[in-house]
């Protein structure tokens, strides 16, 4: 899989007129070559030449833990990795894309080692690789959004009252792990007036009967990002909460019937737009409506 990824990297570079790829920490790594980085001050980088094989860059002490069958040279503790790189990189390499997660201080390195060349961000090669899942990518979010799914069940019959955030978002982190997640990402609870704020840090605020309780978590299962939001109230809900949930509902359903092929997320997002301005809560609506998922839990579309 990896060759085949790496010869569409190949692909996309030339349509785009880019000499070198260099790829350091975050997902577009173990996408290229299975190998996730630990993300330190040792730079660990894929370097894919135009015109040349691809090297994956690594610190030697981290050398036993890659697997990829991408060739690696390691380099050691009086080395100059970013000289390295710059020379599998090449003198005669005029355009140079550069992951989003590279650090300033290596980028800045590379410039100075390569001044001839023009950098810009890998993201849009690489995200219109990412974007587009194959089979085993699709089956694996699909268990690990049905793992969470499995959460959400429990979590329907676990009691909030008398619980703060901070105790029930710790209850969500373990049955996350014990969904079958290897990480938990995030499990945001927020309660009452606190699900006012989408990024809510749990906090000492005890639940309490009447409150409505926005529970949003997900993590990593083979790699993959699960990302669940739900609602739920304790006890019987408000009025006020009843009509507007009644909006998003519909909103919501809209959303989904506007989704088939070859639609844009804008107009998905504008179907359920449309029915939360109508309703008089557009300007409470501050955020989008979804998001791509894969290695990252926001990825591109």
């Amino acid at each position: 899989m990896n060759k085949e990824r790496i010869t569409a990297a190949r692909a996309q570079m030339e349509q785009r007129d880019i000499d070198a790829l260099v790829v350091t920490t975050g997902s577009d790594l173990p996408y290229l070559t299975g190998y996730k980085a630990i993300e330190n001050e040792r730079i660990t980088a894929l370097v894919l030449p135009a015109d040349g094989d691809p090297t994956l860059v690594v610190p030697v002490l981290e050398e036993p833990r890659v697997a990829s069958d991408v060739e690696t040279l390691a380099w050691g503790e009086t080395d100059d990795p970013l000289a390295t790189i710059a020379d599998l990189v090449g003198d005669r390499a005029t355009s140079v894309a550069v992951g989003n997660q590279t650090w300033a201080t290596f980028l800045l390195g590379l410039q100075d080692r390569l001044p001839d060349a023009r950098f810009a961000p890998a993201e849009p090669l690489m995200s219109e690789l990412r974007m587009v899942k194959d089979a085993d990518e699709v089956a694996a979010l699909r268990a690990a959004g049905a793992a969470v799914d499995g959460v959400v069940g429990r979590l329907a019959t676990t009691r909030f009252s008398g619980q703060t955030e901070r105790q029930l978002s710790r209850h969500i982190d373990d049955m996350t792990i014990d969904s079958g997640h290897e990480r938990v990402g995030f499990a945001i609870v927020a309660s009452g007036p606190n699900g006012a704020s989408p990024h809510h840090e749990p906090a000492d605020r005890l639940i309490e009967p009447g409150d409505a309780v926005v529970v949003d978590f997900g993590g990593w299962m083979e790699g993959y990002a699960s990302d669940s939001t739900r609602m739920f109230v304790v006890g019987d809900p408000p009025d006020v909460f009843t009509e507007a949930y009644a909006v998003l509902e519909t909103a919501q359903r809209a959303a989904v019937a506007g989704v088939k092929p070859g639609v844009t997320a804008e107009s998905v997002d504008a179907a359920a737009r449309d029915v939360i301005d109508d309703a008089g809560y557009g300007d409470l609506f501050i955020h989008r409506t979804g998001h791509g998922i894969g290695l990252d839990t926001h990825e591109r579309p």
